[in-house]
């Protein structure tokens, strides 16, 4: 019979993605990125202090890098072998964060749109969904390397999701959520008829995407398709 012997090293083994939390309280629904049941395989949550959503999407995150940098350092330190964030605004932080670290990092579900276009037929693009339209800048596109004419359409307009969110409420009304981000998406392919696929920025869009994509017909990505996809290669399943 042969000795296994096992190595250490870790404080901690089993969840090979590490996120960077945002500081909120607003219901975090099953499918939402900081709900736990949401992931196919476990995770370990590291919350950034003061990060608030507001914060974040609507002031750029001014003045959060060091914070951010310091709780990627620590998530690497407790044994995670790649990192994210939940909030695709943070494509800003992308570079600064992979430097900082000596592991793989994917800030931004942003980060798909390339792959994504990729995929699809001749005069076929990818669009974005967003939660903070207005404040969406071209330097998050470019620092995910997304094409600067990629369509973008918002859940600014509607009255439910981008309030409660980014106002950090404690209530959700969650079919008016569903609404909002079904008629935001039913807006953009509208008004960009070479739309072929649809990119959710926000990582509290997930529970919504299989109604957009029921909706509007178009295959639709995520961060919990980016990140499932991250974490095969960390963690590659034995066959």
């Amino acid at each position: 019979m042969t000795n296994t012997i096992a190595k250490g090293g870790k404080s901690i083994y089993g969840a090979s993605v590490g996120i960077l939390m945002l500081d909120a309280r607003f219901p975090r629904i099953r499918g939402d990125m900081g709900n736990a049941t949401s992931w196919p395989f476990p995770v370990h949550y590291k919350i950034v202090r003061d990060a608030s959503p507001d914060r974040v999407v609507r002031q750029g995150a001014e003045g959060l890098l060091d914070a951010f940098i310091a709780a990627a350092q620590e998530l690497e330190a407790d044994g995670v072998e790649g990192i994210t964030t939940n909030c695709g605004f943070l494509s800003l932080y992308q570079k600064q964060l992979s430097e900082a670290v000596n592991i793989p990092v994917a800030t931004s579900s942003l980060m798909q749109v390339n792959m994504v276009n990729a995929t699809l037929p001749p005069g076929k693009r990818a669009g974005i969904l967003t939660i903070s339209g207005s404040t969406l800048t071209p330097e998050h596109l470019a620092a995910a390397n997304v094409p600067p004419d990629t369509p973008v359409g918002s859940t600014e307009t509607g009255t439910e999701f981008t309030r409660v969110i980014l106002g950090n409420e404690l209530d959700l009304d969650v079919e008016k959520a569903r609404a909002d981000n079904i008629a935001a998406a039913e807006t953009l392919k509208a008004e960009n008829p070479d739309l072929g696929a649809l990119v959710l920025e926000c990582t509290n869009m997930v529970p919504y995407a299989a109604d957009i994509r029921a909706a509007t017909g178009l295959p639709t990505y995520s961060i919990l398709s980016f990140i499932t996809w991250f974490q095969s290669g960390l963690t590659p399943k034995r066959f």
